[in-house]
């Protein structure tokens, strides 16, 4: 807490250690117990005391589908990541469900409207959100403006041409709603664009640029190996590359690999051996050593951090539209069946 607080008067920043524990708060409902040497432990706690000091959580616009990722659910998680002291990411995804990599799809309040409409309720959702928050001092440290928005935002699929005048507006009135309303709360607020695997980034970041997309601090990069075609290394250079030519701050915001290819459940795992990187397998020693070596290859490159996609996404009783159970337990922080912690939390404090 206090090397925080001296990073901030010292205008500095941390380098990230984090993790998205966006599930937490359903997991536990579904009966989840997480464990450390055989007894109950908090998620949260365990991040912590391991050398974390950000937890990332998403919000949808309005998604009937499910009662989680919406603003109460949001508030109680942001309530627990400072109960630990630690700062928090707040990703938008712009979308009533997931807004990926692949898809963008506006939510249905905004589909029939013309961008220069669209511009305008992104602008005024975004600074509402923010302001509620920060009513009730939950204000986050960091906010996404979209999640993997590699297609257009709003509409767009990875095989569809982007209108950089269009996307630029959108893009530009989240950010600016961000400032305001971080100028409103007296508060510093750093603001991530992100995009999905590192060989997409230069490209997607050379036409914001020429397209006018101004004003954010950070750019999120999701590495997984069974999505891209670089490697750890080769990530390390692009980050490297994009810290200089951008001028912003490097993150990798999603990032995960498997301790085992067995499941718990029936619902299949995303993440099996097409997901494995020689030297690395899938082990709760090698899952460790992941995450050791990539924090390093992201520190020495001058990377600001790693964040790790759903570690306390278990295998519950409860079911998804996937199926019944999880289809990451094989890619948590937490063994299967027992829901013991795993060696990876070890490797938190890996790199400077």
């Amino acid at each position: 807490m206090l090397l925080l607080a001296a990073l901030a008067l010292a205008g500095a920043h941390p380098f990230y250690r984090g993790a998205d524990l966006s599930y937490v708060n359903e997991m536990e409902d579904c009966g989840a117990v997480y464990r450390m040497h055989g007894k109950p432990a908090d998620p949260f706690a365990l991040l912590a005391g391991a050398g974390g000091n950000l937890v990332r959580v998403r919000v949808w616009n309005r998604a009937t589908w499910t009662r989680y990722s919406n603003i109460p659910d949001v508030e109680k998680t942001i309530r627990r990541a400072r109960a630990q002291h630690m700062q928090v990411l707040l990703d938008f995804h712009y979308s009533d469900d997931w807004a990926d990599g692949d898809t963008q799809k506006a939510p249905a309040a905004w589909a029939g409207l013309g961008t220069a409409a669209q511009a305008r309720a992104l602008y005024a959702y975004t600074r509402r959100t923010l302001a509620a928050l920060d009513a009730k001092a939950l204000m986050p440290e960091l906010v996404q403006v979209g999640n993997e928005t590699n297609p257009a935002l709003l509409g767009g699929t990875k095989d569809r041409t982007i209108d950089w005048r269009r996307n630029a507006l959108l893009l530009n009135a989240g950010i600016r709603a961000v400032r305001d309303a971080a100028r409103a709360s007296g508060k510093r607020v750093r603001i991530m664009l992100h995009i999905a695997q590192p060989e997409n980034v230069e490209p997607w970041f050379d036409a914001a640029t020429r397209a006018g997309v101004r004003g954010y601090d950070l750019i999120g990069i999701s590495y997984y190996k069974k999505w891209s075609t670089r490697s750890m290394a080769e990530l390390g250079e692009t980050i490297r590359r994009a810290h200089a030519k951008y001028e912003a701050d490097v993150v990798v915001v999603e990032t995960a690999y498997p301790f085992t290819l067995d499941g718990e459940d029936t619902s299949p795992n995303l993440l099996g051996a097409d997901s494995l990187i020689p030297g690395y397998p899938a082990t709760p020693e090698g899952q460790r050593r992941y995450l050791a070596d990539i924090t390093r290859t992201v520190s020495a490159s001058g990377g600001s951090g790693v964040v790790w996609w759903e570690p306390a996404w278990i295998s519950t009783r409860c079911t998804t539209r996937w199926g019944h159970g999880s289809n990451w337990e094989n890619a948590a922080w937490f063994d299967l069946r027992t829901h013991e912690v795993l060696p990876v939390f070890e490797a938190l404090r890996a790199g400077r």
